[in-house]
């Protein structure tokens, strides 16, 4: 089956949060939607690149499982930037697919996305070694280093747009699946976040998941197994009422959303 070219696939970053991902691109393996787009910031975009690079289902899923912090992070020699040192993404990212491509050459489209700290504007880097793209975008100051890119400093995307959509449809998307890692704690300091879930929750080319992250680990991977069981919960029900709104849209024949 091909992929859908106009669909993307837009995955929020979390921390551990992001293990909630791999429920979702399991219960879209299993419906037959296949994005043609990935994009994700921070920890989101690591399991995007993923599905980007057309890792299987269980590969995916068995590093969610086992991964750890140290992957991709390993204490700085000289914590200037961040305490710690994210050099070993390209270790990880050799490991997992044999060399660090060129973003440009993954078999899907793939977008990371960073924010650069001198003109506090978001970033979409599709373009240029894998491995660069991800310590861009996982890079939260202070404690990982952010990494240089032509006359940007680049850091974590979520302080701009923890859910890129504008990137997606920058790289041609007309109709998105939108993860969004929720959490009922979220207060008023975040209400910007709140009315643009509303935004996205209320637009037909969107298909908007939010897995409830309530009582679970951000920053130990010690709920991963509840974390993947959510994101296929989540899964479920958003396509299922994009189902039952209009009848045919999620099946493996069909597109999930109209445009």
């Amino acid at each position: 089956m091909a992929d859908d070219d106009g669909l993307a696939l837009v995955l929020g970053g979390g921390g551990a949060f992001a293990a909630a991902h791999v429920g979702v691109l399991q219960v879209l393996a299993e419906r037959g939607i296949r994005p043609g787009i990935a994009v994700g910031t921070s920890s989101g975009a690591l399991v995007a690149a993923a599905y980007a690079a057309e890792l299987d289902q269980g590969a995916i899923e068995r590093a969610a499982r086992e991964f750890r912090w140290g992957a991709i992070a390993r204490w700085s020699l000289s914590p200037r930037w961040g305490l710690l040192d994210t050099a070993a993404v390209r270790d990880s990212v050799i490991r997992v697919l044999g060399r660090d491509p060129l973003v440009e050459e993954l078999p899907r489209r793939f977008a990371a996305y960073a924010t650069d700290l001198r003109t506090r504007r978001g970033v979409v880097i599709d373009e240029g070694p894998l491995s660069l793209a991800l310590r861009s975008t996982i890079a939260v100051p202070g404690i990982l280093p952010p990494v240089r890119r032509a006359a940007a400093l680049l850091a974590d995307g979520g302080m701009v747009d923890n859910v890129p959509v504008e990137a997606a449809r920058m790289l041609g998307a007309s109709r998105l699946i939108v993860v969004r890692l929720h959490a009922r704690w979220e207060n008023v300091r975040m209400m910007r976040t709140v009315a643009r879930t509303a935004e996205l929750a209320g637009d037909p080319a969107v298909v908007l998941i939010q897995p409830e992250m309530e009582r679970m680990a951000q920053w130990t991977m010690s709920d991963v197994p509840r974390l993947i069981a959510e994101g296929r919960r989540a899964a479920l029900v958003a396509l299922d009422e994009r189902s039952a709104r209009d009848p045919g849209a999620g099946g493996a024949d069909a597109e999930p959303v109209s445009g």
